[in-house]
């Protein structure tokens, strides 16, 4: 080789190096631009997510979170802990999804007529809620002794007898009669039609606002009972009371259909505090704020439904109260959040009916 092919030979091997250089710097640059590319879309997609969810997710997905990070603490006394941070996760997943999808079939459906599409979704989106408290409350029975190992019924029973002089459910026995039974067992069945009935007015109202108000207070009264379940764990009179009366409550049709409830429905802890109640009060609550002639209503009910309670041995009297102060405190902290938090509002809002 001469000196003047030395030269271009040096020449010619500058030029590649610099051209793979400038083609690896323009790889770079496309997968740092891919790279913002999918970033922005996982940001937009997050603020939509997030924009879709109202003061009753805010709750529900507080709950979820606080309740996984308590099974990530306490994962040694529970069986299968991935399994339920996994069903916590899939849950949660669901909720946001829906509410996701039915933001957007809304805002394609604005300032047209509905369609069955915009109804479906927003039934769903509405009522799903109901699914969610039952969901909850049944995964109680596994969180019982997640973080303390014994029952604590003792205590209670104490309180009942410094409070009433006597173990209420036994004192009550000797006033039981099949109708008295009967009766007792109607007004515990009412607890599960108070929230309905209460949303189903608003609903068919279209008052959007005052509907996930009463769904948000009920939901932070659940959340605040079900985290004291978890850390206080009552397994209620029934079983720890059990054979301390003569028999088991002899009734009609209303008492065998409670019965067969409670044989397939019957979470053996979480009774501390009262559920019932808790729920029961919030809707209460939501009746006096926003559907005052449905609060009288249901005055006498939700009376009737705590003293059967405690008639029918699901829970000590202390239980009552408790669940009275948690409904209360779930209405007061609710309409916290929905003053932070509002939920989805529509026109329907502003145009719907007032009482």
């Amino acid at each position: 080789m001469n000196s003047a092919d030395g030269k271009n030979h040096g020449r010619n091997e500058g030029a590649i190096v610099w051209r793979e250089e400038r083609g690896g710097g323009a790889r770079t640059a496309e997968l740092e631009a891919g790279g913002r590319r999918i970033a922005g879309w996982i940001t937009r997609q997050l603020a939509a997510v997030w924009a879709a969810c109202g003061a009753f997710e805010c709750v529900a997905l507080a709950y979820l979170a606080a309740s996984s990070a308590l099974i990530a603490v306490f994962a040694e006394n529970l069986l299968h802990p991935v399994k339920l941070v996994s069903v916590q996760a899939l849950v949660a997943t669901v909720i946001l999804a829906l509410c996701l999808v039915e933001a957007g079939v809304a805002e394609r459906a604005r300032g047209r007529s509905e369609t069955f599409s915009v109804k479906f979704w927003r039934f769903w989106r509405h009522w799903y809620p109901h699914l969610f408290f039952l969901f909850c409350f049944e995964e109680l029975g596994k969180f019982v002794h997640l973080v303390t190992p014994g029952w604590q019924d003792a205590k209670l029973m104490a309180a009942d007898h410094w409070l009433t002089g006597v173990d209420p459910a036994v004192w009550l026995e000797q006033f039981a009669t099949p109708a008295r039974n009967d009766f007792m067992q109607f007004a515990y069945l009412t607890y599960f039609g108070y929230l309905l009935v209460l949303g189903g007015v608003l609903y068919y109202r279209r008052d959007w606002r005052e509907y996930w108000s009463v769904m948000t207070y009920s939901a932070t009264g659940y959340a605040v009972g079900y985290l004291i379940a978890i850390l206080f764990p009552i397994e209620s009179p029934w079983f720890s009371m059990a054979g301390a009366w003569h028999g088991p409550l002899q009734g009609g049709p209303i008492t065998a259909t409670i019965n067969c409830i409670e044989h397939f429905g019957r979470v053996r802890g979480a009774a501390f505090p009262s559920e019932h109640v808790a729920g029961s009060v919030a809707a209460l609550w939501g009746a006096w704020r926003h559907r005052r002639w449905l609060f009288w209503v249901m005055l006498p009910l939700v009376a009737c439904m705590c003293v059967s309670t405690v008639w029918g041995r699901y829970h000590y009297v202390v239980d009552v109260f408790a669940g009275m102060a948690t409904g209360t405190l779930g209405y007061v902290i609710g309409d916290w959040v929905m003053k932070t938090r509002a939920p989805m509002a529509t026109e329907a809002d502003k145009t719907s009916g007032r009482d």
